[in-house]
């Protein structure tokens, strides 16, 4: 598990500057993040290294990642944003 340090340097990392992009990611790491497993904590971390535009895509369901431990982060972080507008 990350530590409170760590944790506070994530949800910075999630301001992206992208109004949509900080609508879905912000609220998912705050209020899903530390219920994450070990190893989905670890595949958001590597989704933060990823280009906006790319982030874009895979949120809107245009397209989803062609590595698999992004796609699964993806998709977690897209059911917690349809069921919080629902």
């Amino acid at each position: 598990m990350v530590s409170e340090n760590e944790f506070k340097r994530i949800c910075w990392a999630c301001r992206r500057g992208m109004l949509e992009l900080d609508l879905v990611m912000e609220p998912f790491v705050q209020k899903r993040f530390r219920e994450l497993d070990e190893a989905d904590q670890q595949r958001f971390i590597k989704l933060l290294e990823c280009e906006d535009t790319e982030l874009f895509s895979w949120f809107l369901g245009r397209v989803e990642p062609e590595d698999p431990e992004l796609c699964k982060i993806v998709r977690i972080i897209n059911a917690h944003a349809k069921a919080a507008s629902a």
